[in-house]
């Protein structure tokens, strides 16, 4: 098994290394260095002009990346960090534009996974990590997830088990004058306006560039459709008269009186549990051949809402 004294020396030399956080699995390089930043956004690829994170060890990192870090910035990592938060803030000029998108900000986290922050402790600078997927696909959240999308074009993977919250960071501007919500995540919106004393505008229909905000992203092979568990029944049956092989995804208990035929897949208990398995399950469905997934979204309150909000664009991006 790989291990981190292996991996930091994989990053030193400018190449790419996959590794969990608690979110996700990160492809990661060095964020400094321009040659292995732009090796990695031709592995995923991804366009030059979309942003990616980068994760730092420690929360007092913030001002050693931001020219600025306002008292919204400092209030959030302090509350937050480690943890599914990614912050948004004015870029210093040790960020290069490889990072950024070419924009005057730069998007910092700080992971809560202990690999993840014993590779940073280690590398002793900040890495540079979308999710190591192909641009567009389902979210790792396993090794073998990385391994299945990305083979050989990444050079060495971490495996630190399957991720604890299993989706993306919130991500929040804190560059201007009013932070904002750029994706919904780990971390509830209740929770950060609860911190900030305010309530946030939320741009996350891709009107401010930030990672995973497309309308159509986290796409499996198979057909995504998204409805409430009274019409599942029937928009199944409607599904399988046409030939399609439909698989349904709900929080237990699944919705009654499914034609038979329908693959029901593990259903997660609760709001928390569909956040650690949706990506897995939307593996599931492309491992069994599944050709529509049926997905019965949870109430959109908590990291509920980042639920809705994957599942809306996984509909659009398996669209046909």
């Amino acid at each position: 098994m790989a291990r981190v004294e292996d991996a930091v020396a994989v990053l030193r030399r400018g190449g790419l290394v996959a590794f969990p956080t608690e979110t996700v699995y990160g492809l990661g390089c060095d964020a400094e260095n321009v040659d292995a930043l732009r090796r990695l956004y031709s592995v995923k690829g991804r366009p030059r002009d979309h942003p990616v994170i980068v994760h730092v060890e420690l929360p007092d990192a913030l001002a050693e990346w931001s020219s600025d870090v306002s008292p919204a910035a400092r209030a959030l990592a302090d509350a937050c960090w480690p943890g599914p938060l990614t912050l948004v803030v004015p870029r210093r000029d040790r960020v290069p534009d490889e990072v950024t998108g070419g924009r005057d900000t730069v998007g910092l986290r700080v992971p809560d996974q202990p690999l993840a922050l014993a590779l940073l402790h280690e590398f002793g600078g900040g890495l540079a990590a979308p999710s190591a997927n192909r641009f567009g696909r389902v979210s790792p959240t396993t090794a073998d997830d990385v391994r299945a999308d990305l083979g050989d074009d990444v050079d060495l993977v971490l495996d630190g088990g399957p991720c604890d919250v299993g989706l993306e960071s919130t991500i929040v501007d804190c560059s201007g004058d009013e932070p904002a919500i750029l994706r919904l995540g780990g971390v509830p919106v209740e929770r950060i306006e609860a911190i900030l004393g305010t309530s946030l505008a939320q741009r996350t229909d891709g009107e401010v560039a930030a990672p995973g905000t497309l309308s159509a992203h986290y796409a499996p092979a198979a057909q995504v459709v998204v409805a409430d568990a009274g019409a599942t029944a029937a928009r199944a049956a409607s599904l399988l008269a046409s030939g399609s092989r439909v698989g349904v995804l709900a929080t237990a208990p699944v919705p009654p009186k499914l034609p038979a035929g329908v693959v029901v897949l593990e259903p997660p208990a609760d709001v928390d549990d569909y956040a650690h398995v949706l990506y897995a399950r939307l593996r599931e469905a492309d491992e069994r051949s599944l050709d529509v997934v049926i997905a019965v979204p949870p109430p959109p309150a908590g990291v509920g809402a980042a639920i809705c909000d994957r599942l809306a664009r996984a509909a659009r991006g398996s669209a046909r």
